[in-house]
């Protein structure tokens, strides 16, 4: 074993080293207790204002039981939590503030190797894209699903049946009295959402990747097995420190194609785009926006999960989790890959079996055929790309052309969905702009958009939809995301006009604006740029550097590691 990180502080016989180990004396630790054992952080998320992540204070206990049987010394930490229920005007926003604060907190600390305890959609990305900037010898663990939801007898799943039950009540379908009713049977216990939404997503990739123990990924968060994977990678993380295995052995191009690759077999998030994008970017790995498209076009979808299915989290753990699934992709992955584990992909799946074919399916028999992932659409619309879910979008609007309806901010679309005499059809293609990373600001999810009141009522349940926002993983529909460059920027998507015609090309792979170069070119004179969102703290430090969403917003400024040496001594 190489000499441990944390010996520098802990070693130093000077000034330094003395204040350091005598504060640690405040923990009720000794001299000895310091001296050549591995020092494991545990990044916990935990909070109160993050509710699928306050289960993680308990879950903790269970990763310092592991760390303190193997020999190593747990000394856990609180980061930023940021979680898409509460936060305003959006969690994205906070994102890549989250993963500098455990970048920071991680390099500047006596660490040997860091166990990430995330949950919410953005938690776990956030923690990636941090540890991963340091470098650090770091196993990941989610705090899992929420139990399957309950209502009337019937099985709901959060995300995908609010918005489902949303539009009924618009519809006039149901009263709000069942709406209220529906509110508290979904979420159940603790955990995140149990559908294939972006958090069930990035526990997938997450494992996927090779960055958590197998299995990690379905456990429901109230499953007493969910407890033993955290004991399980808390002695990982003592035996990563001593191995000195790090992420950057771990995150090839190879772990990335796998990670994507998984990503259209379990019909994952859109989200799962931005977060890899800007997780490889802090790797150093090229990975680009048409790589997941590229790659996800051999791919079948083999999870009958929701919004792309009939079933949620609970029966995919039962049915064998994620390992199951890759058993069955089989020659799509390349098995050769590292994991977290030091051993082989193909080796963790040795003796994974599907126990129910209903919810995991076999590449002969899949839910949806090959090329039903995220499709990536250029054209003069999007010359920076654009995305939508195949698996959750009607099959007839995949090719699709109609006169735009362009609204400039979410509060009037909101407004005129409601207006008995809005100028919509079925045809119609609902533009709504000024959504993207600089435009909210933080690219909320806001991308499906709810349909006009008029048209639910005539039994319309689908629309193109078209914008530069995010839509929550849990979400389905013909909607097309993540437009770049965004209409903040100076993007196409800030020209087109009501009436304009827009023709979408799913199978072609194209978003087209029928609207001649030169016209183009006059209202691009003619625009003026919005209004800066914020003239001070972080909201004008993120609307200053943001990348656009084909290079995974992140920071201009984070992209690339820092390294895991520690700042000079201050003394």
């Amino acid at each position: 074993m190489s000499r441990l990180r944390s010996s520098t502080w802990w070693d130093d016989p000077a000034k330094a080293g003395f204040i350091a180990r005598h504060h640690m004396r405040q923990l009720g630790l000794t001299r000895d207790q310091l001296r050549g054992k591995p020092v494991v952080g545990i990044c916990n998320s935990w909070s109160e204002l993050t509710p699928c992540n306050a289960h993680l204070r308990v879950l903790a206990e269970s990763v310092r039981r592991g760390i303190t049987a193997t020999g190593g010394l747990a000394l856990e930490f609180p980061t930023m939590s940021i979680g898409e229920p509460l936060m305003r005007p959006t969690s994205m926003l906070f994102r890549n503030l989250m993963s500098m604060d455990v970048e920071e907190t991680v390099r500047a600390n006596p660490l040997d190797a860091v166990v990430l305890l995330g949950g919410c959609d953005k938690t776990l990305p956030a923690q990636l894209m941090g540890a991963v900037s340091v470098d650090l010898p770091t196993i990941a663990l989610s705090g899992g699903p929420m139990l399957t939801g309950r209502f009337r007898g019937e099985t709901v799943g959060s995300g995908t049946d609010i918005w489902r039950m949303s539009e009924d009540r618009r519809a006039g379908r149901i009263t709000q009295a069942d709406f209220d009713e529906f509110e508290g049977c979904l979420a159940r216990s603790a955990g995140h959402c149990m559908t294939m939404g972006t958090a069930s997503t990035m526990g997938s990739v997450t494992e996927a990747l090779g960055l958590s123990l197998p299995g990690a990924a379905a456990l429901p968060a109230a499953d007493a097995r969910r407890a033993q994977l955290a004991e399980q990678s808390g002695a990982r993380a003592v035996e990563l420190a001593r191995e000195g295995l790090r992420p950057s052995h771990i995150l090839t191009p190879t772990a990335f194609t796998n990670a994507i690759t998984v990503n259209a077999a379990v019909g994952g998030s859109t989200n799962a785009v931005l977060h890899l994008l800007a997780i490889a970017g802090r790797a150093g790995v090229p990975v680009t926006l048409d790589d997941f498209d590229t790659i996800g076009r051999n791919v079948p979808l083999l999870a009958d999960l929701m919004p792309s299915g009939r079933f949620l989290m609970e029966d995919f753990a039962y049915a064998g989790g994620l390992p199951a699934l890759m058993t069955e992709l089989g020659d799509l992955l390349d098995r050769t890959a590292l994991t977290v584990t030091g051993r082989t992909l193909g080796d963790n799946l040795e003796g994974h079996r599907t126990w129910n074919r209903e919810v995991i399916r076999t590449i002969d028999n899949p839910v949806q055929p090959a090329d039903s992932g995220t499709a990536v659409l250029r054209g003069n619309l999007a010359p920076g790309g654009a995305v939508v879910k195949q698996s959750a979008a009607s099959p007839h609007l995949l090719r699709h052309r109609g006169p735009a309806l362009v609204f400039d901010s979410i509060e009037d679309y909101l407004t005129a969905a409601d207006d008995p005499d809005l100028p919509a059809d079925a045809d119609t293609v609902l533009v709504v702009r000024n959504l993207g990373p600089r435009g909210y600001p933080g690219m909320p999810e806001l991308g499906n958009l709810p349909l006009p009141a008029k048209l639910l009522t005539q039994g319309v349940t689908d629309m193109v939809r078209i914008s530069d926002a995010r839509m929550s993983g849990t979400a389905y529909g013909t909607v097309i995301l993540h437009v770049a460059p965004e209409a903040a920027a100076g993007g196409p998507l800030a020209l087109v006009r009501t009436g304009d015609t827009i023709e979408l090309d799913t199978p072609a792979r194209t978003l087209h604006l029928d609207v001649d170069d030169a016209e183009l070119t006059a209202r691009q004179t003619d625009w003026t740029p919005p209004t800066r969102p914020a003239d001070r703290g972080w909201t004008r430090l993120y609307t200053d550097h943001v990348l656009q969403a084909d290079q995974g917003a992140d920071l201009g400024f984070l992209v690339g590691g820092s390294g895991d040496r520690p700042a000079k001594a201050p003394f």
